[in-house]
């Protein structure tokens, strides 16, 4: 179950990728309940969406 709400976590984000708050709010949120494993594919699925959208960096803060 773990290895879904990784995938619909990735659909959510790239669906609110155009607004930065939710965005952020969405990576906040996904940082609670994955996996660690699955919180490292997303800073690289986050660093790919920045390169896109240079407007979503703020949310880096919540990868730390």
């Amino acid at each position: 179950m773990a290895r879904a709400m990784f995938e619909h976590t990735i659909q959510v984000l790239k669906k609110v990728s155009f607004d930065p708050s939710l965005f952020c709010a969405e990576v906040k949120k996904a940082m609670n309940y994955l996996l660690p494993y699955e919180i490292e594919e997303l800073k690289v699925f986050v660093q790919s969406m920045i390169e896109t959208h240079p407007e979503l960096s703020r949310c880096t803060v919540y990868l730390a």
